[in-house]
């Protein structure tokens, strides 16, 4: 499958694309207002406009990190797949679609106690984060999926099994 075909299978990924378009968009804008203020005679000008400049570099940093910790956490969920050890979601929901909070909650002790147990390993990090993303804590979940990023991109071969 062609990245393509696959961008446009997934809305989510088509999202942010579109996103990722735009952020761009205003970032060339932002540099190039930057760019006509430092060129300017006056001293005042030139100051707003080197302030212009830092928008772009950390609107730059901040989207390069995250389409990184994207595709690090897809890479992540498909070798979990293959190895048949990804979170099952089998919760109950609300008629809104929204996973019962109380049914998340009563998994989560599972998924901790898998990490406390094996602190080192980024696939018990992974089934954390889904836990907490379940439960409606989507900080925790984010700060642990990056836990894990870290742990498997600090393993020496970030396919294989740790028990292998």
């Amino acid at each position: 499958m062609s990245f393509f075909t696959g961008l446009f299978a997934n809305r989510a990924k088509l999202g942010v694309a579109l996103v990722t378009l735009l952020l761009f968009f205003y970032l060339a804008v932002s540099a190039q207002r930057g760019w006509v203020l430092l060129t300017s005679p006056e001293l005042s000008a030139k100051l707003m406009g080197a302030a212009y400049l830092v928008l772009p570099v950390v609107g730059a940093w901040a989207l390069i990190r995250e389409l990184m910790f994207g595709a690090r956490t897809e890479q992540m969920a498909r070798i979990l797949a293959t190895e048949g050890r990804l979170p099952v979601d089998d919760l109950p929901r609300t008629p809104a679609g929204r996973i019962v909070r109380e049914a998340a909650d009563a998994q989560f002790p599972r998924y901790k106690a898998e990490t406390e147990a094996e602190p080192q390993d980024w696939r018990s990090w992974f089934r954390l984060s889904c836990a907490y993303d379940a439960a409606g804590d989507r900080t925790r979940a984010r700060r642990t999926m990056r836990q894990a990023g870290r742990l498997f991109a600090g393993s020496s071969r970030p396919g294989s099994r740790p028990d292998a």
